[in-house]
């Protein structure tokens, strides 16, 4: 992370408690920045881990009524996007009756770790501005743990050490779905549409 990225980290975590501050203080009307800053997030994650449209409304509130209720046992040290991204992944996960995210494949190979880096060489020099409605179609037919990071990662913009403590798994594990989910990405689009070059 660049200075610039590191100063705004900063300045956005005091903000954060600042107005953590005001809620636990009484000020309640503040918790509607919360929602405005931090609902997106949620519905992100709500959206690629529950497959009923109809639940996912009553899940995103219930979210935030944790949320409210739980402010007080916030860490100020911790990043609040990483809280209430872990409050909204256990209660997807509440609801879907599982204790944790399915992982996808447990066998991590020597060739496998040499093309995560290349692949991670090549991601920093490029970043997604705008996902299509095409490859959001796409993303939905992912497993779970596939559709969830890549929307942390290139939706919501967080690295791979916050997706980590949001999902409760090492980081190493995030860099390679991170891999493979783009990787069954591309081979879905070739199959499907025969456009690969969506994703040089």
């Amino acid at each position: 992370m660049d200075s610039k990225k590191l100063q705004k980290s900063k300045e956005d975590q005091k903000d954060d408690n600042s107005l953590i501050e005001r809620i636990l203080a009484g000020e309640t009307d503040a918790f509607e920045e919360i929602i405005r800053d931090y609902g997106r997030l949620v519905n992100h994650i709500v959206y690629r881990m529950i497959p009923n449209i109809t639940d996912r409304e009553d899940i995103c509130q219930d979210v935030f009524v944790k949320v409210y209720q739980n402010l007080s046992s916030f860490r100020s040290d911790a990043k609040l996007s990483t809280w209430i991204g872990r409050i909204t992944t256990n209660r997807c996960m509440d609801f879907l009756g599982k204790k944790s995210l399915p992982l996808a494949d447990e066998a991590f190979d020597k060739a496998t770790e040499s093309a995560i880096d290349n692949e991670q060489r090549a991601d920093e020099r490029t970043e997604l501005a705008e996902i299509s409605v095409l490859l959001k179609n796409e993303i939905n037919k992912l497993p779970a743990v596939y559709k969830t990071i890549i929307t942390l990662y290139h939706l919501d913009e967080n690295n791979y050490a916050e997706i980590g403590k949001i999902l409760k798994m090492p980081e190493g594990t995030v860099k390679s779905y991170l891999f493979r989910a783009r990787k069954m990405l591309r081979q879905q689009l070739s199959a499907s549409y025969n456009q690969e070059e969506l994703w040089q």
